[in-house]
């Protein structure tokens, strides 16, 4: 239950990044960043770098220590 439990919070993490991506993206269709005004692009490449560490933890954690 406990790997069930991890990808579904994984996946929750990823839809909500995609969502942030999304936005993203109508804001830059939109033009409302500019080189110094960027930071919700900024924002959601840090999450998805969190989002990439989460995996990599959860991979190490249920697939080499589990087995």
């Amino acid at each position: 239950s406990t790997f069930f439990v991890a990808t579904g919070f994984h996946g929750l993490h990823v839809i909500i990044g995609s969502t942030f991506l999304a936005g993203c993206l109508l804001r830059q269709i939109q033009y409302h960043f500019t080189s110094e005004h960027h930071f919700g692009f900024e924002a959601a490449a840090w999450y998805w770098h969190f989002v990439d560490v989460v995996w990599l933890f959860l991979y190490v954690s249920i697939y080499w220590w589990g087995s």
